[in-house]
């Protein structure tokens, strides 16, 4: 799994703290970021926090670039609305040699990885012998019309993979841009960094909270799951170690 942030908004602390200013006083907007030092911001932004003023959080956003992940966790992870996501695309992409995700619970079963890298050495194969009959099936209108062989079965290539594609498992790994701002990827971390969460998308969630505490700790320094900051919401369903998880995110880098 690889995490990056290609882009996010300047001076976020900054900018959090100027809208929430606005809320609370008479400054227009020559004024809104005046005297906001770095202290300022800071104490501006606890108070704002404090009291659960969210819509300000919504004015910075984070955009990540993301790979080595499988589609069961990308179909989790659009779930969260609030948010834009650029897919790597199974249509337009021929995936001569797919790439999939083991999980951890396979992985340290020798029985259990035989039977799922044989599993997935024959999804392979069975696109591979799909792709050629439909791009042959599809091709062949075009053929009888006069239309170089190999040109004809270039132009329906992506109708072929398009259906193919089917075969393909929820283990393929796949690539993902995600952008969200600050409100929703504090919702993210709460729900997603918890133990409860499935183990790709917590480990997900954990890298993209390590990435966002380099550029503003401030913003996400009590940062995690629920219980980071009060009591596990989970009731029974508790994994009971809060005290062992609060620690780990508070001292996350």
């Amino acid at each position: 799994m690889k995490v990056k942030i290609i882009s996010h908004t300047m001076d976020p602390d900054k900018t959090i703290a100027a809208a929430a200013k606005l809320c609370y006083s008479r400054v227009g907007v020559e004024e809104i970021t005046e005297n906001l030092t770095e202290e300022s911001t800071e104490k501006f932004l606890n108070r704002l926090m404090s009291f659960s003023h969210l819509s300000p959080l919504e004015h910075v956003s984070f955009t990540f670039a993301i790979e080595g992940v499988s589609r069961t966790l990308t179909h989790q992870l659009v779930r969260h609305r609030i948010a834009s996501y650029s897919q790597q695309s199974q249509r337009y992409v021929k995936l001569d040699s797919f790439e999939y995700i083991i999980p951890p619970q396979i992985e340290k079963n020798k029985e259990a990885k035989k039977i799922f890298i044989e599993a997935m050495k024959r999804d392979q194969e069975d696109y591979d012998k799909l792709v050629e009959i439909l791009v042959n099936e599809n091709a062949k209108p075009l053929i009888e019309k006069g239309m170089d062989e190999e040109k004809a079965k270039k132009s329906v290539e992506k109708m072929s993979i398009e259906d193919a594609r089917y075969v393909f498992p929820n283990a393929c790994e796949t690539k993902i841009v995600v952008t969200m701002n600050v409100r929703t990827l504090q919702h993210f971390f709460t729900v997603r960094c918890c133990e409860r969460a499935q183990w790709e998308i917590r480990e997900l969630a954990t890298e993209m909270l390590r990435e966002v505490k380099e550029v503003a700790p401030l913003l996400f320094k009590d940062e995690g799951p629920a219980c980071v900051t009060g009591p596990c919401p989970e009731g029974k369903m508790t994994c009971g170690k809060a005290t062992e998880i609060r620690e780990k995110f508070k001292n996350l880098k």
